[in-house]
């Protein structure tokens, strides 16, 4: 391993191994080899001059691609496509005049993009389900374990750990289905020429029409894919790039979201991401658990968030039919978007698969502040009881203000109960403000709301996927 050039850590660290195979020269290469047999065994089938032979030569040669030889014709031709066209006849001497016949560049580069898109998101969609599994079992097993809510980042009401986790999967539901429109919006480019006229391909087929359309469907299908885009310039639409970049920038906006509300969760010490046994938190602080995998979903999720923004200016700034200006920032974005929302879902699917949850940590923090959210239900009790709802609640806020003050300016526990029972405008002896104080009267639907969101939004879509395995979650 040569370690005196850069490498990217997508490769090296982050990504899995499936993801970096679509985005790797050898799918690459050889589907560009896939298209050029495709458009010559339809050019055959079509009646140009193509024989059986010249097509069997190429497709027992799609695999074999010699890189160095292609270096070499890149280095004098100083055209990428052309240096493999060349390095391919080089191996099918036979059929080295039919290759690429009738084809511009972007046949070979924008159709393979397209392919290697379509295989990128169908791995993405089938991560997206492990997580949602994942999460599915963790929401579960505490549906019904209150715990504090925020607002603000502020103590608010009552909810459940499980209910929380329905917010993270929603979201992801939300993901899965702007990925399931991006599949269903790809098209190839087809045959389409310097600016999307077909002219070459009229020419070839003297004039023909119907036969330039049905050279597009019967290549579309030969690739496993079912359209074409309608009209082109000489590249398919960059606002492809954009809508597919946009999915996964989306995915990184949940992954965040959840990866900080575990940060955070972290730090109050109710819920931990899994943390080995032999793992070093800081190498200083021989003591730290630091949330170092959410942390890095948040980093590689800022990247796919930024990347985004590549394609979307990208789309705007084409030029008439086509530019070039577009081809190395798309080297760049397109992969890396994939490669880091793959690395992204990889942890998310670790970190959820192994969550801690301390229930006692969870209870001490809800009865901290729970006699504060439950001053509503003990002025109505007392006016039940034939107190002065006005009087009532003025003696709340001073009790609730004073107790708060102890808290914060003399770190002591808050006394709101205390204050309460012994103040004889309150007509509610302890006993009855002790029973106003289970927490389970405080979290409303949480419980309910999970369950049903389990069975009718989680359990259809896992059910799609049920056989779905993931690649490799080992980070």
């Amino acid at each position: 391993m040569n370690k005196s050039t850069y490498e990217t850590p997508l490769n090296s660290r982050y990504a899995s191994p499936e993801m970096q195979y679509i985005f790797s020269p050898d799918k690459k290469f050889t589907t560009w080899r896939r298209l050029w047999v495709a458009l010559a065994e339809s050019e055959m089938e079509l009646g140009l001059p193509v024989t059986q032979a010249q097509v069997d030569e190429l497709k027992a040669h799609i695999e074999d691609i010699d890189y160095e030889n292609a270096r070499r014709h890149e280095q004098r031709v100083r055209h990428d496509v052309m240096a493999h066209v060349h390095a391919y006849g080089d191996v099918c001497p036979n059929a080295r005049g039919i290759i690429h016949l009738g084809a511009t560049s972007c046949y070979v580069t924008d159709n393979a993009d397209i392919l290697m898109l379509r295989d990128a998101l169908q791995l993405i969609r089938q991560k997206l389900a492990e997580v949602l599994r994942r999460l599915r079992a963790f929401a579960w097993e505490h549906k019904g374990l209150p715990c504090l809510g925020y607002t603000h980042l502020q103590p608010a009401q009552l909810t459940t750990v499980g209910k929380r986790a329905t917010l993270w999967m929603q979201d992801l539901v939300m993901d899965m289905e702007e990925v399931d429109f991006a599949l269903s919006s790809l098209k190839l480019l087809g045959n389409r020429g310097a600016t999307g006229t077909q002219v070459s391909f009229m020419e070839l087929f003297d004039g023909d029409g119907g036969k330039v359309d049905e050279l597009e469907r019967r290549i579309a299908e030969k690739m496993g894919m079912t359209a074409v885009f309608d009209v082109s310039g000489q590249t398919y639409p960059r606002k492809l790039d954009s809508r597919v970049l946009g999915a996964l920038s989306g995915i990184a906006q949940s992954a965040y979201k959840f990866a900080q509300d575990l940060r955070l969760l972290q730090s109050f010490r109710e819920v931990e991401e899994p943390f080995e046994k032999n793992q070093i938190g800081s190498s200083a602080m021989a003591y730290k658990r630091n949330p170092m995998r959410s942390e890095r979903i948040c980093a590689l999720s800022r990247h796919v968030m930024a990347v985004y923004q590549d394609a979307a200016m990208t789309a705007a700034t084409q030029w008439f039919e086509r530019t070039l200006d577009d081809s190395a920032n798309r080297r760049l974005s397109l992969p890396e978007a994939f490669l880091a929302t793959d690395a992204v879902l990889e942890l998310y699917a670790n970190i959820a698969d192994g969550m801690v949850v301390y229930p006692k940590m969870i209870e001490k923090r809800v009865m901290e502040n729970l006699p504060f959210m439950a001053t509503e239900d003990i002025i109505m009790e007392s006016v039940k009881n034939g107190g002065d709802r006005q009087a009532i609640h003025e003696r709340v806020r001073v009790h609730s203000q004073a107790a708060a003050l102890r808290m914060k300016a003399e770190g002591l526990e808050s006394d709101l109960m205390e204050r309460i029972a012994a103040d004889p405008a309150f007509p509610i002896d302890r006993d009855a403000l002790t029973a106003l104080l289970a927490p389970d009267k405080y979290t409303g639907r949480a419980e309910a709301q999970t369950e049903r969101f389990i069975a009718q939004v989680v359990d259809p879509i896992l059910e799609k996927y049920r056989k779905v395995e993931m690649g490799s979650i080992s980070l």
